[in-house]
């Protein structure tokens, strides 16, 4: 399924405007406005909300969550887990896309109820245990500050997550942040299989710097190798860090009328990652030539 490039387009600029908004400011609704939590494929569930995605992944051997979300996500996706059936204890391994605030402040709070253990990308876990202080364009701002967690296991690119009859890569995709995360699986749906990716962030946020970046000199080079990363996935599942990103709001009223091969949609996918390319070499020049 593709949905016009334009609507991709507007979901991907609200995304980024509000991905960059304090925590002290009026949060997107749509980051807190329950959404009903469903079976995407094989033993993959959602379990966010209307636009911040978290995603379960139920296993013989205990669970695996993607994206914690704020702090006042955590009852929200506990209740949608269970009402899967699943139980919220049995979440063992906890990921995340990204170190900013709205896919990780709930983390703490799910360990502490969980036990589950914490996997993030090595370059992004200064900032998770941190609380955001060490965070390249956010420390100084309190506002985007959220509550520290250890992390029990430091991940590199290409690195597997194994649990149960599971395994899923994490493919370092930086620039949004320096360990910005997309994750990748096979699922088995109607005797085929098919690729998933979730999308951790190819978005240049307000305020990025691109040139001349003290805290985060490599930032352009380390978008173009994600963006290269990112046209290389073979995709057949299209997810990412924001419901926005893929269109879940659309997909999911096509998957409620039985179309269960909504969310396969590869060519949705390069649509996607190609302008969000372009958005990103358009901001870069802009700054190398001094154009305002």
């Amino acid at each position: 399924m593709r949905f016009p490039l334009p609507r991709i387009v507007a979901s991907c600029v609200l995304a980024v405007l509000f991905a960059a908004l304090p925590c002290h400011a009026a949060v997107n609704p749509a980051w807190t406005r329950p959404f009903p939590a469903f079976r995407i494929a094989g033993n993959l569930y959602y379990v966010g909300s209307e636009d911040l995605a978290s995603y379960l992944i139920v296993t013989p051997d205990g669970n695996i969550l993607i994206n914690s979300g704020l702090e006042q996500s955590v009852p929200q996706i506990r209740k949608s887990v269970e009402s899967l059936g699943f139980r919220f204890s049995d979440i063992k391994i906890l990921l995340i896309s990204h170190a900013h605030y709205d896919h990780c402040a709930g983390s703490a709070a799910i360990i502490k109820e969980t036990g589950a253990k914490y996997y993030v990308m090595d370059a992004d876990v200064p900032v998770v245990e941190s609380g955001g202080k060490d965070d390249f364009q956010y420390g100084a701002d309190k506002s985007m500050w959220f509550p520290p967690a250890h992390v029990d296991r430091k991940l590199r690119d290409l690195d597997t997550v194994r649990l149960g009859d599971t395994s899923i890569t994490a493919n370092l995709t930086a620039g949004h942040t320096k360990g910005t995360t997309t994750w990748t699986l096979d699922e088995s749906e109607g005797g085929k299989t098919l690729h998933v990716v979730i999308v951790g962030s190819p978005n240049v946020n307000p305020g990025y710097k691109l040139v001349g970046n003290r805290t985060y000199p490599e930032i352009a080079s380390d978008y173009a190798k994600g963006f290269r990363v990112l046209h290389g996935l073979n995709c057949d599942i299209f997810l990412g860090a924001h419901g926005g990103y893929f269109e879940l709001m659309e997909k999911y009223e096509t998957w409620k009328r039985g179309g269960k091969d909504a969310f396969i949609d590869s060519r949705g996918y390069q649509a996607y990652i190609a302008e969000r390319e372009q958005a990103f070499l358009v901001e870069l020049r802009r700054q190398q030539t001094g154009k305002h």
